[in-house]
């Protein structure tokens, strides 16, 4: 995939997150590295660091966004801490 799907997939996904965790997104900079983030953790979660077959497949794209989501719920929690 190319760099500017990388950015449109990731934004997409950092939305969708910030949607099932907070109820809104975090602005389109922030989503986007959310999403990119949250679809490298997942990822590596997944295949437990093997990175295997990059492409776009609703797979990939339910991987990365549960990626997302626990990145999100992580930097929520260390929020709330302080």
């Amino acid at each position: 995939m190319g760099l500017i799907s990388w950015l449109i997939v990731g934004g997409i996904i950092g939305w969708l997150a910030g949607l099932i965790m907070k109820g809104s997104g975090s602005g389109v900079f922030l989503n986007i590295i959310i999403g990119v983030v949250g679809a490298s953790l997942g990822g590596f979660i997944l295949n437990r660091g093997d990175i295997g077959d990059v492409g776009l497949t609703l797979q990939s794209f339910l991987v990365s966004l549960i990626g997302a989501v626990i990145l999100l719920a992580v930097i929520n929690f260390f929020k709330s801490r302080n």
